[in-house]
């Protein structure tokens, strides 16, 4: 198994947190990851983007992806290179809240999730991509939710430590909202 995830949004919308995450559930899941980070030189409202491999076998190239087993996108602003390395097949998360404008009319499979109105309900805004990762793992099931939500402490800084629990909330409210996703695309195909 070896699946390449590319996220992206802007500065200030925890991409590169949320890429974390995934990356430390994943191994404690016991799978191989890489992980590439890149963004631009604003701290808020700038370009960030995550790629990621995550395979059940060592992963000896850095993650380099041109076409992406899967995408997560946050926000509408940057978002093209991104969208551009998914074929028709990738699995597509999208926080539909902020997402403004048209995705490429190829992609077959995109799962619209409330990602920041779910944030906001639960009363914290910043936790967005938390609730997208949880949509994330219910739709792909990539990694185990309790693995990922084990590895929140680990990748918050110390100065945050408190926001762990809100943080492990955001991602059970996503996989929620996903699973409601995939249960509602397996009534329409059966119809």
């Amino acid at each position: 198994m070896r699946r390449e995830v590319v996220m992206t949004g802007i500065g200030g919308q925890g991409i590169q947190l949320c890429a974390q995450v995934l990356a430390r559930g994943a191994l404690r899941a016991g799978l191989h990851v890489q992980l590439f980070g890149s963004y631009g030189g604003m701290m808020r409202g700038g370009n960030t983007e995550a790629s990621l491999i995550v395979s059940d076998a060592p992963v000896t190239a850095p993650p380099t992806i041109d076409k992406a087993w899967s995408g997560f996108v946050m926000h509408h602003d940057y978002s093209q290179p991104t969208l551009a390395r998914l074929t028709p097949e990738s699995l597509v998360l999208v926080d539909s809240t902020v997402f403004e404008g048209p995705l490429p009319a190829e992609l077959e499979s995109v799962t619209q999730i409330p990602a920041t109105a779910i944030a906001i309900d639960l009363g914290r805004k910043q936790i967005a991509s938390m609730v997208l990762l949880g949509a994330y793992l219910a739709v792909t099931g990539l990694v185990d939710l309790d693995a990922v939500k084990a590895a929140v402490p680990e990748a918050l800084p110390s100065y945050r430590e408190k926001l762990g629990g809100p943080n492990q909330e955001a991602l059970d409210a996503g996989f929620a909202a996903g699973r409601q996703c995939v249960a509602s695309d397996t009534e329409m195909a059966a119809m």
